[in-house]
């Protein structure tokens, strides 16, 4: 029995696809019984393993689907247990009469992500390859997809792996010196004690460097439009996403809240929002989309300060910097309808666009992403990411415990034993994050928010 309340042992069901109108549903069933249990909704005997056969799925002496069934006998299947996978027929209705058949026979309702963790508890996958899971089902970018990838694929887990036997040696160093101080090799030199430490710590801190750039990846960072009315917020907006979302009129003051979208245009997930236009006025609803957008500008990463002519311009970037410690872009809007969008206001370039033509519109992407990568640090291929907060507390233990070492080894606070205390606690914090020692609350959480049937 599990610390969700829930048997480890039971084979388990589910849909494993999104619920709704469809071409084609996907049934699973894992556990010790899935075999036994699919026989007997079979007319035919139980196919081959690993080679999709075309069945007949019944109940009683009633057929429910024509169905292709795949086995995937253990350990060599994605739980580590027998699994069968039914692909049958999309739609509401064929699928849970299978899932209502098999459960019938035996098998029990699978509760959400219990197929990954019976997987990490099989030792198919670790935690940190887990959520990576979860992120990649739940991943609306590229930057998302391909952090999720390599986090699937063992490089984050590798280089905590990695962290964490350097930790070891180092305890086995101190352990050597108290033991056998009187070695022909002599005592271990303090100095490589601590420059293997402060290595470590270098290494976790460079991890955590990642935090910022991994909200962002996940999150999107928030770029707010902003300006007076009627200067063409919503119609950069529409032109960015590409389709018509805001209501673009010639009539001040038309945006009243906020609206927001994602898009996926260029390096970074941007999450762009439309704001009301600033400006003094006497009307509540539109106060209300007022006080909205310059709460959106207190969370911004990036500001994109709008106007037509430099003076008003200027005003805007002035009037944004009252509620914004964010990068500010100065952006001339209507760039077809003036002569010339090359004027500069005090320190900052101004960038022309137009909505109407297009004309500007990759080059204010990229001036976005330039700014997004001062301030995170470009994105790495090869460079794992922190993209959780479980994540960036368990580095930030084990780096805080590191240094606490650091600091009472080089000044020579504590014994040697009792320092080592501190190296413990941080071999502890990055085996919890990975995995290696079992902590049901831990694995509790990073289930709660996973799908039924994966």
């Amino acid at each position: 029995m599990g610390a969700s309340g829930v048997r480890l042992d039971d084979t388990i069901v589910a849909v494993a696809s999104a619920p709704g109108r469809g071409a084609v549903a996907l049934v699973r069933l894992s556990g010790a019984d899935a075999f036994a249990i699919a026989a007997k909704h079979l007319r035919v005997k139980l196919p081959e393993p690993r080679a999709s056969h075309l069945c007949e799925v019944i109940d009683g002496d009633q057929q429910l689907d024509q169905a292709l069934v795949t086995l995937f006998p253990g350990p060599n299947s994605f739980t580590g247990e027998d699994t069968v996978e039914f692909s049958t027929h999309g739609g509401y209705l064929v699928p849970s009469t299978i899932v209502a058949a098999l459960i019938s026979s035996g098998a029990r309702q699978a509760t959400p992500g219990e197929f990954t963790r019976r997987a990490v508890l099989n030792g198919k996958l670790d935690i940190l390859q887990a959520e990576a899971v979860g992120d990649l089902v739940d991943a609306n970018s590229h930057a998302m997809q391909r952090t999720a990838l390599g986090q699937l694929d063992g490089g984050l887990s590798r280089r905590l792996l990695g962290l964490r036997d350097d930790l070891i040696g180092l305890e086995a160093l101190i352990a050597y010196d108290v033991d056998f101080p009187e070695e022909d090799d002599g005592p271990v030199p303090r100095e490589r004690i601590d420059q293997t430490a402060r290595g470590i710590r270098k290494s976790l801190e460079a991890l955590l460097s990642t935090a910022s750039a991994g909200e962002v990846i996940r999150e999107g960072a928030i770029v707010v439009i902003a300006g007076p009315p009627n200067v063409g917020k919503s119609s950069l907006f529409n032109a960015l996403l590409g389709k018509s979302r805001a209501i673009v009129t010639e009539i001040p003051g038309t945006t009243r809240d906020a609206l927001e979208a994602v898009i996926d245009s260029g390096k970074w997930p941007l999450r762009l929002v439309d704001t009301a236009g600033l400006r003094e006025t006497s009307d509540r609803i539109e106060l209300l989309g007022i006080e909205v957008s310059e709460r959106y500008l207190t969370s911004a990463d990036v500001v994109l300060a709008c106007a037509e002519d430099p003076r008003s311009l200027e005003e805007t970037i002035s009037l944004v910097a009252l509620s914004s410690t964010a990068p500010i872009l100065s952006v001339r809007t209507k760039s077809d309808l003036v002569s010339n969008g090359n004027e500069l206001v005090p320190s900052s370039p101004v960038l022309s666009v137009s909505a109407e033509t297009g004309a500007g519109l990759q080059v204010l992407l990229g001036a976005i992403d330039a700014v997004l990568d001062a301030r995170h640090g470009e994105i790495a291929a090869d460079l794992p990411i922190l993209t959780r907060a479980r994540h960036r507390k368990a580095i930030d233990i084990a780096n805080s415990e590191l240094g606490q070492f650091v600091s009472s080894w080089g000044e020579k606070k504590l014994p040697a034993p009792v320092a080592a205390v501190h190296l413990r606690t941080a071999v502890h914090a990055l085996e919890e994050l990975i995995g290696t020692v079992e902590v049901e609350d831990v694995l509790d959480r990073v289930f709660s928010s996973f799908c039924v049937g994966k």
